[in-house]
């Protein structure tokens, strides 16, 4: 009884405000429109964290990314948006209930024992060599490319240069170094004594973590390595300051602003190409809100101007680019790309679901998203595995940003979780045939 009372005062209230929510945007009272739904994803995150004690609840934070970030999208405060298709609205509600229905589907009722890591040197030391190997495949593939290409993006005066700094097959390797931070999170968790000389390789490895991000002048790229490490922190340590992670954030203003400014992206460009309605708008309030509401933007602009359907052939990019089959058979990657604007090029998670099958693609998709992380939320508590917390880590940092780009039509998400389910077999390799005896 109580947990069915739960779910119809969270899925009840999202139901009336995102009513209320559409009903004011087609009255054009954007402000009302976007508050209420900011208001509704963060009551719902604070309802979740509540009954979870968990900061990167799963749930909560696609909540909190998904429908508060439909909220800062539904202000209108940018001169590239456009009245939403009414499909587009029917999308973005039946994408959280979707998820909502495959994230109850794959709860299972009673309690499941969650367990600690312990200190296990075998463990430890093979997270430890995971973490060298990790900066010296990273390294010798950044140097490799930076020959190959001819440049480091970070000395370039190309406005775009990271697009250009890649090669084929070994970039995935070269960018894999932001796993180290929470891997050394783990590392730190289940060792019982660390050495003079093993931490001084730690600090090497991390900063070879961060360098390479920067020399490659990718904020994404360096944002996802220290938030990666964040949400693995708050699950094996269960709670963290929140003195912590104002420090945090605090110490990546000035590097974000240092790489922005080595993007070449000054303030006249970038208004110029968020075209604001308010022309005085403080680029530290424009740049993060249209990196937010222009993906939901480009998601109505698809919906509008989509002819046919591609039926997975979006969605089986991975593959395709994995395989080097996209080099065979380059048609499978020709369909458009449908934006606001050349330059705003990120998108929402469902944007392929949608390109693929439609409303049913969408909402299919975001329940079986909705099942595999209520399933992984069960598999870590029951893990001693330390390398199930980094599956946990990267769903949560895919959640967290559903508003930012189709992650698993991303070629790296997979390799990266292929990466993952190699060190998982490698750490929890010996333990798992000692359990079996």
């Amino acid at each position: 009884m109580r947990r069915r009372n739960n779910i119809i005062l969270e899925y009840g209230t999202y139901m009336l405000a995102f009513l209320v929510s559409y009903i004011a945007s087609l009255a054009g009272l954007y402000y009302i429109s976007g508050l209420i739904l900011m208001l509704e994803a963060l009551f719902l995150y604070v309802h979740w964290v509540r009954q979870t004690g968990s900061l990167v609840e799963l749930r909560a934070l696609f909540t909190l990314a998904w429908v508060g970030g439909q909220g800062i999208a539904c202000l209108q405060l940018s001169k590239l948006q456009q009245e939403w298709q009414y499909i587009t609205w029917l999308c973005f509600f039946l994408i959280y209930v979707g998820f909502g229905i495959g994230y109850e589907w794959g709860q299972k009722y009673g309690k499941t024992e969650e367990k600690e890591l312990d200190k296990d040197d075998v463990q430890a030391k093979r997270l430890f060599l995971c973490i060298v190997g990790l900066a010296v495949l990273s390294v010798l593939c950044f140097t490799f490319e930076a020959v190959k290409v001819g440049f480091i993006p970070l000395f370039s005066d190309e406005p775009h240069a990271y697009s250009y700094f890649h090669v084929s097959g070994v970039h995935y390797f070269t960018i894999s170094c932001i796993l180290i931070p929470a891997i050394t999170i783990l590392y730190i968790k289940v060792s019982s004594v660390i050495g003079y000389r093993n931490r001084m390789i730690l600090v090497i490895t991390n900063v070879i973590a961060v360098a390479v991000p920067f020399l490659c002048v990718s904020r994404f790229q360096l944002l996802f390595a220290v938030g990666f490490a964040v949400v693995t922190y708050i699950m094996v340590n269960k709670k963290i300051r929140l003195r912590t992670m104002v420090i945090l954030v605090v110490a990546l203003i000035p590097i974000y602003v240092i790489l922005t400014v080595f993007r070449h992206h000054d303030v006249t460009y970038l208004n110029g190409i968020f075209e604001m309605k308010y022309e005085k708008m403080p680029i530290f309030i424009t740049q993060p809100y249209m990196y937010v509401a222009n993906n939901f933007e480009n998601f109505n602009c698809m919906v509008a101007q989509l002819a046919e359907h591609t039926w997975g052939i979006r969605m089986l990019f991975p593959a395709f680019a994995l395989t080097g089959l996209k080099f065979v058979f380059p048609e499978l990657i020709a369909s458009p790309v449908y934006l606001t604007k050349p330059e705003l090029t990120t998108l929402t998670m469902f944007y392929d679901a949608y390109y693929d099958f439609g409303i049913v693609g969408v909402f299919i998709f975001a329940a079986l998203l909705g099942v595999v992380a209520k399933i992984l939320v069960k598999v870590v508590k029951r893990s001693t595995n330390p390398v199930s917390y980094l599956f946990y880590g990267q769903l949560a940092i895919y959640l967290g940003l559903a508003f930012f780009t189709t992650w698993f039509s991303n070629p790296t998400t997979w390799f990266w979780l292929i990466l993952t389910g190699m060190m998982y077999w490698f750490v929890g390799y010996d333990k798992k045939r000692d359990e079996e005896k």
